[in-house]
């Protein structure tokens, strides 16, 4: 059992970007004053978050009770892990997000900025909510809280095309999390006594009829539609129509991560490792995973938008880390774990590179990037490099977390699902590597005079693609975090 210590600090952290929100929405006649509030609010909530470190990676747990609406159920922050390897992920992603969303929105004079900034704070606050959850509800306030604030965020337009895109992101996340989550977290309730996670699993050692335990399952896997696992994708690619900062937001750093992180959550502490072996769940999810991993792959060959193209990459890539944790093995875990921040680092430097070429060029379209290596290196080297992470490449650090997921592929006996990582990998490549070879090997058309996007919107970039290199050299933090959740999970290795 891991030491519980009492601190303020996880309130703190969730709290810091909701100040900073009202800060941002009280200074939309001073840009410059706006900006300031949203780099410190970012800055300070990593401040915060990274304090939590020696203590966590030293075996204690941080908690904070903030209210309780009748005794077993509470709002409550608990600090662990995985949760702290999330959330470091996140609040150092927003930083370099917030950096990169400034020169973006200048670049362009996009309207309603100070909307979109506030938007971004309170997004990020309910991330860090999600990732500091000590339990089912509070869990659920924040992850309702994600999808209600990003909402403006994918509207932002305000086009046709937008408000359609954000009405179905809308329709899928709450509608899914209405119909299906909430019943299950009542199920829960119900069947347990508890909503607090528990190493081992809320439903271990309860005698629990295996029937509840399936339904609660599914409604979980169902109900957590921001995992974009099919068929309850298609809002992802709707919401496309955002600003690309904000597709940088959803892919990387908070709405997907979101959903992934919370079925890894639900797999270890709602149901455990040793409940899903028996009962045979882990296979089935294993299974349901790899399907979404190759089916998205295959639709990706085929989008000539690129951030459609990159969309469909995102819901075959988050579904290696439903697939690692599925496998219920200790290097599967590891791997799950390490593809949130292995997969963050390298798609949001893709992203970034889309939006740069926008702002440059204004291109879209994969079909037109003949050549634009050469008016634009850093950013399509960038690119390449993060895409080779996704790919698997050594030496990035998407090799890491393939290297941990194909070692627990085998510790788990399920030796046919190598087949779907080699396959997925080489679509990887098949959907990715033709971008590359069309910006470095193929012409320019004439008349081509643009050059690199404005330094702030480059420097991210090239931040975020070389912590895609450094993931491979130096893991350092995140794989001992990775190792202690696999350690809690399934009793040490």
């Amino acid at each position: 059992m891991s030491e519980v210590v009492y601190s303020m600090v996880p309130l703190m952290a969730v709290a810091v970007s909701l100040v900073g929100a009202v800060l941002i929405s009280a200074s939309g006649r001073s840009p410059n004053l706006r900006e300031f509030w949203t780099l410190a609010a970012a800055v300070l909530k990593f401040v915060l978050v990274a304090s939590m470190v020696p203590a966590v990676l030293g075996g204690q747990v941080i908690e904070q009770s903030v209210f309780s609406i009748f005794p077993g159920l509470e709002i409550k922050f608990r600090v662990d892990a995985l949760g702290l390897f999330f959330g470091f992920t996140a609040s150092f992603l927003w930083i370099v997000t917030s950096v990169y969303s400034i020169g973006y929105v200048r670049s362009l004079r996009e309207h309603a900025q100070t909307r979109y900034f506030t938007c971004f704070a309170v997004a990020l606050s309910a991330t860090i909510g999600v990732a500091f959850s000590a339990n089912l509800l509070t869990a659920f306030i924040f992850y309702e809280i994600l999808t209600l604030c990003t909402f403006p965020l994918v509207a932002h337009k305000e086009t046709p095309e937008a408000m359609a895109g954000a009405r179905k992101y809308l329709a899928y996340l709450l509608g899914t999390s209405l119909a299906f989550l909430m019943f299950a977290v009542v199920i829960t309730y119900t069947a347990t006594g508890t909503l607090e996670y528990a190493e081992g699993g809320m439903y271990a050692g309860k005698g629990i009829s295996t029937t509840v335990v399936t339904v609660a399952f599914v409604l979980f896997m169902a109900g957590i539609a921001k995992a974009a696992m099919m068929p309850f994708h298609p809002w992802l690619p709707a919401a496309m129509v955002a600003p690309t900062p904000v597709s940088a937001l959803l892919h990387a750093v908070a709405v997907v991560k979101t959903g992934v992180f919370l079925v890894v959550k639900v797999v270890l502490y709602v149901f455990g490792v040793g409940l899903l072996k028996e009962i045979g769940l882990g296979t089935a999810l294993a299974w349901y995973a790899s399907f979404t991993i190759i089916v998205a792959s295959v639709i990706a060959l085929r989008q000539d938008n690129l951030k459609r193209r990159l969309a469909y990459s995102t819901i075959s890539q988050l579904s290696y880390v439903v697939l690692g944790v599925a496998l219920l093995s200790p290097s599967g875990i590891t791997g799950s774990v390490m593809h949130i921040v292995i997969h963050a680092f390298a798609k949001i430097t893709l992203f970034f590179t889309a939006g740069a070429i926008y702002v440059a060029s204004r291109k879209t379209l994969v079909s037109e990037l003949d050549g634009i290596g050469r008016r634009m290196p850093f950013t399509m080297m960038a690119f390449t490099l993060g895409a080779l992470s996704l790919v698997g490449l050594p030496p990035l650090g998407g090799f890491v977390s393939k290297w941990y997921l194909v070692s627990g592929v085998i510790e788990a006996g399920q030796l046919p699902i190598l087949i779907v990582i080699a396959v997925s990998s080489v679509l990887n490549a098949c959907y990715f590597l033709p971008i590359v070879y069309r910006a470095f090997f193929k012409e320019p058309p004439g008349g081509t005079v643009h050059g690199e996007a404005p330094a702030m919107m480059v420097v991210p970039l090239v931040l975020t693609a070389a912590g895609a290199v450094g993931l491979f050299f130096w893991p350092g933090i995140f794989l001992e975090l990775a190792r202690l959740v696999a350690a809690g999970a399934t009793g040490g290795y």
